[in-house]
């Protein structure tokens, strides 16, 4: 095994390390270095080197990109939060069927005026911590990012353009006049959509799928974190920190870059 660079910041605190090592099993290498760190405050990715510089990056919005589940804030503006977020942490558990779910939820919400949606994105929406850094570094290095989410399309236009994703996807909120109708536009995009989604774009850019970063934190995210080249696991739910190539419980977004091997010295902030 040989050391590669490091970047330390502030007095001496290691912020990332790449460690190179030659092993013939990957299997045999990650349980290992899985169980030398155990327990361990950090986050870390075991991958090939070649490669590992991302084409595409598909993310998950709530409680991913951004801070909070925004249909658990309407729904507190609609006074049922509890329930509502009772469902939505079933859901993004896996426990529930996603669209069946998020009919029930979004069928508690009529009746919300209009107006509390951009109430909602005022007061409680902000980015997460590296969010911005991570898309704007990966597309001024050349890279696609593109914001697919099982949340609704009012929001991921607003986030998409705060954070500088190329675009977005996801549902739309019906309205009866000025307040919502508590009905969901079909058809609904969910976990295979999702999938469907980093497909497609890769077969856009022309790049295989191995060059694509995928990162979500919910049931509905496994299938394009599964499927992507690098699938990470955000602050997530326990079936999907399981199933990701990687999980980021500790650090903020920026993990994603050090990841793919960007330097701090090459980190889009403005």
């Amino acid at each position: 095994m040989r050391l590669g660079q490091t970047e330390e910041l502030g007095a001496g605190d290691v912020a990332a390390q790449d460690t190179y090592l030659e092993a013939e099993d990957e299997g045999v290498a990650r349980g290992a270095i899985g169980g030398l760190l155990a327990g361990l405050p950090l986050d870390y990715c075991l991958q090939p080197v070649e490669g590992r510089r991302k084409r595409l990056l598909i993310a998950d919005m709530d409680s991913t990109i951004i801070n909070v589940e925004c249909i658990d804030e309407l729904a507190d503006f609609a006074g049922v939060k509890a329930q509502v977020s009772e469902i939505t942490e079933r859901a993004m558990r896996g426990e529930l069927d996603f669209e069946g779910a998020l009919r029930e939820r979004v069928g508690m919400l009529k009746g919300l005026p209009l107006s509390d949606l951009q109430r909602a994105y005022d007061e409680r929406v902000r980015l997460n911590p590296g969010a911005r850094t991570l898309v704007r570094t990966m597309t001024g290095h050349g890279a696609k990012a593109f914001l697919v989410s099982g949340g609704f399309s009012f929001f991921t236009s607003r986030v998409a353009e705060a954070a500088g994703f190329d675009a977005n996807r996801a549902n739309t909120l019906n309205a009866d006049g000025d307040v919502l109708a508590g009905t969901v536009g079909t058809p609904i995009l969910g976990r295979e959509a999702k999938l469907a989604a980093l497909e497609e774009e890769a077969a856009k850019l022309g790049v295989p799928l191995s060059a694509t970063l995928a990162v979500g934190d919910g049931a509905n995210d496994l299938a394009m974190i599964g499927a992507s080249g690098l699938g990470v696991a955000y602050r997530a739910k326990p079936i999907v920190a399981a199933q990701a190539h990687a999980k980021v419980d500790y650090a903020d977004l920026t993990a994603l870059l050090y990841f793919q091997g960007y330097t701090q010295a090459e980190f889009v902030t403005d």
